[in-house]
């Protein structure tokens, strides 16, 4: 993309964001809280765009003007001054356009949401449910140290102390933007704690990351969703079974079906089945826009197909390594330990620069 057109999709951002600002201040809209919020939000999301553009601006009315100064004048005082200032404001303005290519690149509209994840052990038995805890641990440490709140809203336990699988609703700023790349499977090579021989083994556990679906996302027909009670199995020692207290939601349409009897009461496990299966349902009918959006578009850094194999932990080298990005690190005691920044950053940069790329060759 020419910089001519980079300037024609900034001033279309420039005049949106003028016509944001009347809409917000209108009466009728203030009314409609619903739409004051997004309206705000998008509002809020452009405002950095705008300040770097009116910048540039100024900058590029500054070059010009310097440049017929120094066309003009004689006096060898001005004239230094003149240059020293230009040369300033070039660097300034060189500086900027990189930063406005960067700012121009299609935010993920998701990337502001708090997630809903889930952990399962795939392949591997007792020692894919047992690493699945071990990712359960690192995420946990990795969302205290970004001040995130972590709920568990379902979980099934292995008799070895593992999960088979266990879903997590994850709350705080931006969390989805820092997690989404966590989508895929996650293969772990180290001798199991039951192996006697000391083999290294390996075993796999998927990662599903799901933007917590709002209600202006998703809009499910009551229609829809079918709602058994039963009850509940399992941990919670005499008052489980007594109460119907489970309950089993289907929503009709996409088969997606969601289970919970974590809660002592149905009310609550009705709540928190809900707000999983409006997430689903919105994750699935995004990943149909996405995959169809992805043929047109080959996408090097997948977000989407959990049985992608993302990322190996190798235990005995204390080594991890991306496949998407072609990432080692040697410090797996660390990463496991929720150190998951350096991991995290690369591939949102990778992300980044492939963006950046297709822009250009628009």
């Amino acid at each position: 993309m020419e910089m001519e057109e980079i300037f024609d999709k900034l001033q279309a951002v420039a005049d949106r964001y003028d016509e944001l600002n009347e809409l917000i201040s209108d009466p009728e809209v203030i009314a409609d809280s619903q739409r004051f919020m997004k309206l705000s939000k998008e509002e809020g999301s452009l405002r950095e765009t705008v300040e770097k553009y009116n910048q540039y601006k100024k900058v590029t009315q500054t070059i010009s003007d310097d440049e017929e100064l120094l066309r003009e004048t004689n006096d060898d005082d001005l004239t230094a001054l003149t240059k020293e200032e230009l040369a300033e404001a070039r660097e300034e303005q060189a500086q900027l356009e990189k930063e406005l290519e960067v700012l121009l690149i299609p935010k993920d509209p998701n990337d502001d949401k708090n997630i809903i994840m889930e952990i399962r052990g795939a392949a591997g038995g007792d020692e894919a449910s047992l690493f699945a805890a071990d990712l359960y641990n690192m995420y946990l440490r990795y969302a205290e140290k970004q001040g995130w709140k972590v709920e568990v809203v379902d979980r099934n336990e292995t008799e070895v102390g593992g999960f088979k699988e266990i879903a997590l609703m994850i709350t705080g700023d931006k969390v989805y933007s820092k997690l989404k790349f966590e989508n895929g499977a996650h293969r772990v090579q180290r001798v199991p704690v039951t192996e006697s021989a000391g083999r290294v083994h390996t075993s796999t556990a998927t990662v599903g990351v799901m933007p917590e679906a709002e209600d202006v996302d998703v809009d499910i027909d009551p229609k829809d969703i079918r709602v058994d009670v039963y009850r509940s199995s399992g941990a919670g020692g005499q008052h489980v079974n007594k109460t119907s207290s489970a309950v089993r939601m289907t929503h009709l349409p996409t088969g997606i079906v969601v289970a919970m009897q974590d809660e002592r009461s149905q009310q609550q496990n009705r709540a928190k089945a809900m707000r999983i299966l409006k997430s689903r349902v919105y994750d699935y009918y995004q990943q149909q826009e996405q995959s169809a959006y992805d043929q047109k578009r080959k996408d090097a850094i997948g977000t989407g197909d959990r049985s992608e194999r993302i990322r190996t932990y190798n235990y005995p080298q204390n080594r991890v390594t991306d496949h998407r990005i072609g990432l080692t690190l040697n410090k797996l005691d660390k990463i496991m330990a929720g150190d998951l920044d350096e991991i995290i950053e690369a591939l949102i940069v990778a992300d980044q620069t492939q963006k950046l790329e297709q822009l250009r060759n628009e």
